[in-house]
């Protein structure tokens, strides 16, 4: 099966994303055209390490590249600034100059981290995503946003940083579990909820060969999730005003992640799944689209194995007032409003900052009622 190639178009800074199969093992043949001199660092976690680095070292030899390697604890812990200075650090040991390339070679812990870490190195350095899970090649590969987590809050540290280029492997979906591959399909659904009733649509009738391993189907969707993106990207790089329809069930999710202490009681596109039904809940309380549309929201979700309700995570959660407080700290929020993504149905999403707070809190407070 071939791989397919779709651009993002950014003035002055576009980059291919390059998706299929057996990219690992052709990774020097393209990445050789972007270096000055012939020799990458890595930055991993011990776990994408463990399971594929050995191919994609071949793969960049092959090339004719010398490589280096720092594999970091796997899990968001690491998106920290702990894990900032120890890669920042090991980059300058390894004396990566400003127009080498820095590889994020894992999921989105990676991708964010090691993106970060070369916005800053020397002003700079290049660097490219070769993402690891369904997330990563669908959502945070794509679109610059690199960053770490603080104590107060997911994300609220970062720059927006263009990869030189994405390299979705899709053989290495095969080595993800159910649980990770369903949270990485929190993020392709929203895309079709986002923006495209025909894509979900598609996703009714193909999800279970996805998760099945169809590889067909793993490609169609990612493809169209990574176009989605990368034309909202186009029009919006910094997230002024269309950008923001990408964070469809984030204003949930990552106050649940946060509730959580972003650890395995919830993984990122768990929260999203969640926060995408808790999205068209809210939009069809406040009168914005019809009662069908939740209920197919979860009906899909849940034919997936996914979680779609604060039931379905395990431990106790803060009440109402304590989730709305953490949706406060949300890096989208200006002049103390919540930005809420809300839809008139599937497929017609719409940024809104007006949204009454009590209608909030009495859907927060009916779910809880429900743990």
């Amino acid at each position: 099966m071939t791989s397919q190639t779709l651009n993002v178009d950014l003035p002055g800074r576009q980059y291919d994303i390059v998706i299929g199969p057996g990219l690992l093992e052709r990774a020097g043949t393209h990445l050789r055209p972007f270096l000055k001199r012939p020799r990458v660092a890595i930055l991993t976690d011990e776990n994408v390490a463990n399971l594929h680095l050995d191919r994609l070292t071949a793969g960049l030899e092959a090339g004719g590249i010398t490589v280096s390697a720092l594999a970091l604890p796997a899990g968001e812990k690491t998106k920290s600034y702990a894990g900032l200075e120890r890669a920042v650090e090991w980059l300058i040991a390894q004396k990566v100059e400003r127009d080498d390339i820095v590889i994020a070679f894992g999921g989105g812990v990676i991708g964010d981290l090691a993106g970060f870490a070369a916005a800053i190195l020397r002003r700079g350095v290049d660097f490219v995503q070769i993402p690891t899970t369904l997330l990563a090649q669908v959502d945070s590969s794509v679109g610059g946003k690199t960053g770490i987590n603080s104590p107060q809050g997911k994300n609220l540290v970062g720059a927006f940083h263009q990869p030189k280029l994405v390299l979705a492997d899709t053989d290495v979906l095969t080595t993800l579990s159910p649980r990770e591959f369903a949270s990485g399909y929190g993020e392709v659904v929203k895309y079709g909820l986002l923006g495209d009733a025909k894509f979900f649509d598609w996703l009714e009738g193909n999800g279970a060969a996805m998760a099945g391993g169809d590889q067909g189907a793993r490609i169609h969707a990612i493809r169209r999730s990574c176009e989605m993106k990368a034309e909202i990207v186009a029009r919006d790089e910094k997230e002024h005003g269309d950008r923001a329809l990408l964070n469809l069930g984030h204003t949930f999710g990552h106050a649940l992640e946060s509730a959580t202490g972003y650890s395995d009681r919830l993984l990122h596109g768990e929260g999203v799944a969640i926060g995408c039904a808790l999205a068209f809940e809210l939009s069809q309380r406040l009168g914005l689209c019809a009662q069908e549309a939740p209920s197919r929201v979860r009906a899909h979700l849940a034919a997936m194995g996914m979680k779609t309700d604060l039931s379905d995570i395990p431990g106790s959660l803060p009440d109402a007032d304590g989730l709305i407080a953490l949706m406060g700290q949300d890096k989208k929020v200006r002049d103390g409003q919540i930005a809420f993504i809300l839809t008139k149905g599937i497929g017609e999403a719409f940024v809104s900052r007006d949204v009454d707070m009590a209608v909030v809190r009495s859907l927060l407070q009916d779910r809880l009622a429900q743990k």
